[in-house]
């Protein structure tokens, strides 16, 4: 089998409701890319990256040139088994992960077909069914955000991600978390996210001022340092995301011993293949993990699901149903969360097609 084309729409995701964070970050309206790639066979696979702008070192108009520069040595290459096709795409292009992740997220899509199984039997098999959603809150009024809580919980959602930092009051943050604590029900879980936007002093502050809670904490700072400063003040357990995004880092946050739990997001870590070492590293860390990605549609949705329900689940913490948050959905079949979980489709490959008539004509076309 070889690869004959690789066709790259783009399509914008209009969120639900416009998403607030730290340092006046917002997402709202994002640029999403697809990709499929068509073989002599008649076997396609898609893919898909959604950076959000200004939240980690990505964008969507970077992912064709990138795909394009490396063209050359995907057209004509054998897709089945994934990895032997991105080693030689990492030695030709170093670097640019997120670009190369929709790339092998159509590649194991294509191999999960040809096997003519779900993409998890090929990834460990289905240890898990439906898994466990956390919804994000944005960073608004902290009285508005217990309403979205209290909203949620009643959907079945029974771990909440509380956005901090828009307001760069640590007062404020403080009321958030102890607001949105004291609705939740005593077993679900609570933690809050600045998503790199604090100082130590100002996470320290707003941690120890909700220590006697039941928290946890997400990514305060931009470094892994100053990450380790907060905890030790603290003791609160923490979550890492932008700080960890390879073997190196991982690596750190476990020694550091502020790795609690990890992000595992697709397009940060380069596709379906990173993540899935990155989940068995995290297996022997005994590290629990969020695998998700920054942002997507169906096809996203799909891949992350695929992984998540191939974990062990003593080790997964959740999963995001990220096309559950936005609009248009590339397929009205795709899998959709159910009190408050959700379970990776059935159907052979990723289990999802995309509406062509949503996608239109490709943007661009390589063969």
């Amino acid at each position: 089998m070889k690869i004959t084309k690789l066709s790259i729409w783009n399509i914008n995701l209009k969120s639900h409701e416009t998403y607030y964070m730290a340092g006046n970050k917002t997402c709202d309206e994002v640029e999403s890319i697809i990709i499929s790639i068509d073989t002599d066979s008649g076997i396609k696979g898609w893919g898909e990256c959604c950076p959000i702008p200004h939240y980690l070192p990505a964008y969507a108009k970077g992912i064709t040139p990138a795909l394009t520069e490396i063209a050359p040595v995907i057209i004509g290459s054998d897709p089945v088994g994934p990895e032997a096709l991105m080693a030689k795409v990492n030695k030709y292009l170093q670097g640019h992960p997120y670009a190369k992740s929709p790339l092998d997220i159509a590649l194991w899509d294509i191999t999960a077909k040809v096997a003519n199984l779900p993409l998890y039997k090929l990834l460990g098999g289905q240890k898990q069914k439906d898994m466990p959603l956390y919804h994000s809150i944005t960073c608004i009024a902290p009285d508005e955000m217990v309403k979205i809580a209290k909203e949620k919980q009643k959907e079945g959602i029974t771990q909440f991600q509380v956005k901090l930092g828009v307001d760069n009051d640590w007062r404020i943050d403080t009321e958030r978390l102890i607001k949105v604590r004291e609705v939740i029900d005593d077993q679900h879980l609570v933690y809050g996210d600045w998503n790199c936007g604090a100082t130590p002093l100002d996470a320290i502050r707003t941690s120890r001022a909700v220590a006697h809670l039941d928290i946890m904490l997400e990514q305060p700072c931009v470094t892994l340092s100053e990450c380790a400063s907060v905890k030790q003040a603290t003791g609160l357990p923490m979550k890492l995301d932008e700080g960890v995004y390879d073997t190196k880092t991982l690596l750190e946050g476990h020694e550091k011993g502020i790795m609690d739990v990890a992000a595992l997001k697709l397009s940060k870590f380069g596709g379906v293949s990173a993540v899935r070492y990155a989940r068995e590293l995290c297996n022997y860390f005994g590290t629990k993990m969020c695998i998700e990605d920054t942002w997507g549609s169906d096809i996203t949705t799909s891949a992350l699901l695929h992984l998540g329900t191939s974990c062990e689940p003593s080790r997964l913490l959740n999963v995001c149903d990220l096309s559950g948050y936005v609009s248009p959905r590339l397929d009205k079949n795709g899998p959709t969360r159910k009190k408050g979980k959700i379970s990776a489709p059935d159907g052979i490959g990723l289990g999802v097609e995309p509406d062509l008539d949503i996608l239109g004509k490709p943007a661009v076309i390589l063969d």
